[in-house]
């Protein structure tokens, strides 16, 4: 990453290169935090900005992709696919349940999930927080947001797990086309960057779940992160860097600075972000 002018202009350069800080002109911030009586308040969910992803935590994984139950997360959405194939006269037994297409790993309290949810109504998205609280917290706003919006926000929803130790557990091969890492822990201590989230061997795995032409998204607030994830994906035979022309007309690009509660406070401190944006391709045969 190289130093340069703070514009807009040269921030939507820095986007596809992923060198230099990507400085945005100041807009209005849309809020993401709960403040409505019907909604989980952040105060009743308090738990550690960091957790140790190497370490053994106990929650259910399954064995399989097809083993989880994901209706219990999208029960209007399922129902809905039901009726729109006994409608079309599919009564097939055999007929594909709906598949989770969007993945944001470390979701925090869910702020890119809301966001997305009504940017793209027929996919489904799920958040993977590994810490409990948070993690429930989110399933609570997801359920929450759709008694407050009836027929809003079905298709977003949270689980708690390790991803960098499970995540094959929960999808097929080739299943998603949009993969989220935002402003994950840096782990500075270099004893610790084992622990960091992007590693050549965990990108493998997240080339198997991600369909070819999907997306992967990373952004940080950290240059020696950013140089970090830049460096291991674009190192990588089955990922290649998006153009500064896709990137501008990709609609997610402009949630990553402010879609998350993170990414606003970076924003409010008016602090530089180091974004990288992936496509998956077929790699060498």
């Amino acid at each position: 990453f190289l130093p340069t002018p703070s514009s807009t202009t040269t921030a939507m350069e820095n986007l596809a290169t992923g060198v230099g800080p990507v400085k945005r002109e100041r807009t209005e911030i849309v809020p993401v935090n709960n403040q409505g009586t019907s909604l989980p308040r952040k105060k009743f969910f308090r738990a550690r900005a960091h957790c140790n992803p190497l370490s053994d935590s106990t929650f259910p994984v399954p064995l399989r992709p097809d083993a989880y139950d994901w209706e219990s997360h999208y029960p209007e959405f399922f129902a809905k696919h039901r009726e729109e194939t006994n409608k079309n006269g599919d009564v097939s037994t055999t007929q594909e349940p709906p598949l989770v297409r969007f993945a944001d790993v470390g979701c925090g309290f869910g702020g890119l999930l809301v966001r997305l949810s009504p940017l793209f109504p027929n996919d489904l998205a799920v958040g993977m927080e590994i810490r409990d609280k948070v993690s429930q917290y989110v399933k609570e706003r997801c359920v929450a947001l759709r008694k407050e919006s009836p027929g809003s926000f079905e298709n977003i929803s949270c689980i708690r797990t390790n991803s960098m130790k499970y995540l094959p557990n929960f999808f097929k091969k080739a299943q998603l086309t949009k993969l989220f890492f935002l402003f994950p822990d840096p782990h500075f201590k270099t004893a610790n960057h084992r622990r960091r989230i992007i590693q050549r061997s965990l990108l493998s795995e997240y080339a198997y779940t991600l369909a070819v032409g999907g997306v992967m998204y990373t952004i940080t607030d950290v240059e020696e992160l950013g140089r970090w994830m830049a460096a291991k994906i674009g190192a990588h035979p089955m990922f290649e860097r998006l153009t500064e022309e896709e990137c501008a007309a990709d609609p997610v690009v402009p949630l990553l600075f402010t879609g998350t509660e993170e990414g606003q406070k970076v924003e409010r401190n008016e602090g530089n972000t180091f974004l990288n944006v992936f496509r998956r391709i077929d790699g060498p045969k």
